[in-house]
């Protein structure tokens, strides 16, 4: 069996540069920030971990078996983004109505339980939302003719699958453990702008993310 190392380095590059942006893990490092800053940063650095572990699965089942599973149960596309896209823009209005930090303190919950919180919602959808999944979904069903590969389970789609959410996932982790010392330059009210505006661009995200589940939809329709 044949293995080209140039086919996976081409296949890791098109995962990491087209998921990254969409992912978005600078963005989403002040409203992990905002979640977490009244805990130790031992228990923040533990959740990032466990974060960017969680996306790392999220993301190699969207890649490899992603489109399998929705044809399976009958789910489209446009239907995954209209339901995930109404879930990250309530996420979105949440976080951007919730009061600052400063506030938070006293309704702290414990270093344990916030860790059961990873998957959801730190990771999904507030890491890894449906516009991720979707695009990971497409990428999954296109790599093979992107890297002139058999199909989707070859050597060299499953090694640039895993290569590039490898890369996502690390970059997740750095920004999301370093959400503190970030916090820390910033000072309060820096921290509080720039949480805002995440929140913000993240309640645009989830909206036009639905929208694109409705227009998806109306073609059908017609």
């Amino acid at each position: 069996m044949n293995f080209d190392p140039a086919e996976v380095a081409r296949g890791t590059f098109l995962i990491t540069a087209t998921l990254f942006p969409i992912v978005n893990p600078l963005g989403g490092a002040p409203i992990f920030l905002s979640l977490t800053g009244n805990h130790p940063a031992s228990v923040q650095k533990a959740l990032a971990r466990r974060i960017s572990v969680n996306s790392f699965v999220l993301l190699m089942g969207s890649l490899s078996i992603g489109a399998h599973v929705l044809k399976f149960f009958g789910i489209s596309l446009p239907a995954v983004q209209l339901g995930g896209g109404l879930v990250v823009a309530a996420a979105g209005w949440s976080l951007l109505n919730q009061p600052d930090r400063k506030n938070q303190d006293r309704e702290s919950a414990g270093d344990a339980d916030i860790l059961t919180h990873a998957f959801y919602p730190y990771t999904l959808p507030l890491t890894v939302g449906p516009g991720s999944i979707s695009v990971a979904i497409t990428l999954g069903a296109n790599l093979p003719k992107q890297i002139d590969s058999a199909n989707m389970f070859s050597a060299e789609a499953l090694a640039a699958s895993t290569l590039g959410s490898m890369a996502v996932c690390v970059l997740i982790w750095i920004c999301y453990a370093s959400a503190e010392r970030m916090g820390r330059v910033l000072g309060p009210t820096g921290t509080s702008v720039l949480m805002r505006l995440s929140s913000f661009i993240l309640f645009c995200i989830g909206v036009q993310i639905a929208w694109n589940g409705v227009a998806g939809l109306m073609r059908h329709v017609r």
